[in-house]
């Protein structure tokens, strides 16, 4: 897209109050560098989209700095930041067409009409709604509103994209080849974006690096691979995709869990420690191998997987296993487990 000239963006010691005793946002420090997606990802209330807003200008900071590229715009208005977001509801006009709803910032910022019909059509090119300028909003589908608001957000060129819980309002499949759409476009284009969202699933799928948040603090920063195989919390564990915990001790080497010991290398203290397990890295045992004793309660067939739960010593162990598995165990038969190194993690005791 010609003219975009994507920035990074800092925020130093940000912090924000609402009255005297709710803590939005609490000392946060991020870099997000340029042309990379990055996710604000937590439950509601963890200040994911209070940071968002102060970095469109939204709101403002009680305390601390919003950074695009060196320039310092914590106390610039929204509009003269060179930046956009995509919110939620879609925010379009009922009364306007297609086109008229991605005109609408380059109509606003008084754009030669020649320089706003380009700009419009080059937008919805972008996002596959060629031929779709005259039609009604009301007349278009949840995933083409989306795209709308995408493309009125790509027609003014920011330097930022922003986009605040987009695919909320869309069915689960849609929700899926949207996020897709993004991410192939944002990759495209190489524009800088921060993306908020409470669903993991989407922030693994979508982002460069996730930022989970709790309690308006910054818990773990981290590639998706590394946040849910190396958590550094048992919040992110249980957070980021499904996890078991069991105690167990680490020797450096191996972990001795029950009795049961697996090879695992790991920069963390010695002694107790809580082994967090992937649900699928638990398999059952073949008779001539030594593994971790469980007894068997339940199995739900889910298709191209089967979950199981298991009692180890008095807590409940999932597992996710393809195929189908239901006759393996019935309900109170003694079993055993292998866990597969690759989805073992270590966190401290508790």
């Amino acid at each position: 897209m010609q003219g975009l000239q994507p920035a990074s963006v800092e925020l130093k010691g940000l912090v924000k109050r609402f009255g005297r005793d709710v803590v939005a946002v609490d000392h946060v420090d991020l870099h997000v560098e340029r042309g990379e997606l990055i996710t604000l990802l937590g439950p509601s209330g963890c200040g994911k989209t209070t940071a968002l807003r102060m970095i469109a200008g939204l709101e403002k900071p009680t305390e601390g700095q919003v950074l695009i590229d060196t320039d310092d715009v914590t106390r610039l208005p929204a509009y003269l930041r060179d930046i956009t977001m995509v919110f939620q509801s879609y925010a379009l006009f009922p009364h306007m067409n297609v086109f008229e709803n991605v005109a609408y910032g380059l109509k606003v910022a008084r754009r030669p009409k020649d320089e706003i019909a380009s700009r419009v059509a080059e937008a919805l090119a972008m996002v596959g709604l060629e031929g779709l300028a005259d039609r009604a909003t009301s007349a278009l589908s949840g995933g083409q509103q989306q795209r709308v608001a995408l493309a009125r957000a790509l027609a003014i060129r920011p330097r930022v994209l922003l986009f605040d819980e987009p695919l909320s309002n869309l069915d689960a499949k849609l929700r899926k080849r949207v996020r897709e759409d993004i991410r192939e476009l944002q990759q495209r284009l190489g524009i800088t974006s921060v993306y908020v969202t409470h669903d993991q699933e989407e922030a693994l799928a979508i982002s460069d690096r996730v930022v989970v948040m709790r309690a308006g603090t910054i818990e773990q920063i981290g590639s998706p691979l590394d946040l849910y195989t190396r958590p550094a919390s048992r919040f992110v564990a249980d957070f980021i995709g499904s996890a078991n915990f069991l105690p167990g001790r680490y020797d450096g080497e191996v972990i001795d869990l029950l009795g049961y010991r697996v090879p695992h290398v790991q920069d963390v203290a010695k002694g107790d420690v809580t082994v967090m397990v992937r649900p699928e890295a638990v398999e059952f045992a073949r008779d001539d191998e030594v593994g971790l004793d469980a007894t068997f309660l339940s199995a739900a067939y889910l298709g191209a997987v089967t979950e199981f739960v298991f009692d180890v010593a008095g807590t409940e162990v999932f597992a996710t296993m393809s195929g189908g598995g239901m006759s393996v165990a019935r309900k109170g038969d003694l079993v055993r487990l292998l866990l597969k190194p690759a989805g073992v993690s270590l966190l401290p005791p508790g």
